[in-house]
């Protein structure tokens, strides 16, 4: 796509409006080095590592040299060579990124229709319990740790990853810090945690990042021993109806593949383009 076919994109605006959004997350827990087309965003402190993006306003092409400078950096600093953007929004990075060695993976970008009904927060979904999941539940940990196992089973059939892994799960997260950084999150309003909860433990689980009217929801997962009951439709519901009440007007995720955005489609989230990750061969 050339920058005038963008120009003429029917979601340009929804696009440049998350583009906005991408920029500005990262910066609350890291630096921003710059490499022209290309900021690298550098975790300060403990955590999950980041990545590379486009330049926030680049309207440029994106070279292979520029991909294999910042790939150098990230290996310099021994964190994942790793690369996100839109694929509408940057259409130059991909042959750049596959040129310098990395794998493209694809990912439905998918926005709520704002007319979309908003769903209850607190509800049910069978006999799990459907919540905001605050800094001090302790079911947090549990809510940490199933996205870990459900992600390590992709698909939407039933695993088999069952209580039992989970709770070696929620040991090594309280164990790397990832549950002291979360409540921190929370506390501060940059994390909201929502959890489908059955006898005290978290079987499917996300989250969403408010900052400025608009909201990503990341993260939902459910146990892949409990798949096929709805969780992670009613832990979605949850999650849009929470960013609604803190005034977010635009709700948006991206998906594991087609499967599971048909799972987003009956909340009333739709298809605005394609998020790319890109990451060496395994």
């Amino acid at each position: 796509m050339t920058s005038a076919e963008f120009d003429d994109h029917p979601e340009r605006a929804s696009l440049d409006r998350l583009e906005g959004y991408y920029d500005a997350v990262p910066r609350h827990g890291a630096r921003a080095e710059d490499f022209g087309p290309l900021t690298l965003f550098v975790r300060e402190g403990e955590g999950w590592p980041f990545y590379a993006r486009p330049a926030r306003g680049w309207s440029g092409p994106v070279e292979t040299a520029d991909v294999r400078r910042v790939r150098a950096r990230q290996r310099e600093l021994g964190i994942p060579e790793s690369f996100e953007w839109v694929a509408e929004t940057t259409p130059t990075l991909r042959p750049a990124v596959e040129r310098s060695g990395l794998v493209v993976h694809e990912h439905p970008l998918m926005v709520l229709d704002p007319i979309t009904p908003a769903a209850l927060v607190e509800g049910s979904s069978g006999t799990a319990s459907v919540r905001i999941v605050g800094a001090d539940d302790p079911t947090l940990p549990s809510a940490l740790a199933v996205p870990h196992l459900a992600f390590a089973e992709p698909g939407t059939r039933v695993g088999l990853a069952g209580t039992a892994q989970l709770a070696e799960a929620v040991e090594a997260c309280v164990a790397d810090g990832t549950v002291e950084r979360a409540i921190r999150r929370v506390e501060a309003g940059l994390t909201v945690v929502a959890a489908a909860v059955e006898q005290g433990v978290a079987l499917c689980a996300g989250q969403h990042q408010p900052l400025a009217g608009i909201s990503e929801i990341v993260g939902v997962g459910t146990l892949p021993s409990a798949r096929r009951r709805g969780l992670a439709h009613a832990v979605t519901a949850a999650l849009v109806t929470d960013a609604r009440s803190r005034g977010v007007d635009t709700v948006f995720l991206s998906a594991g593949d087609d499967d599971v955005s048909r799972i987003y489609a009956r909340l009333g989230f739709r298809r605005i383009g394609t998020a790319l990750i890109a990451e060496p061969a395994s």
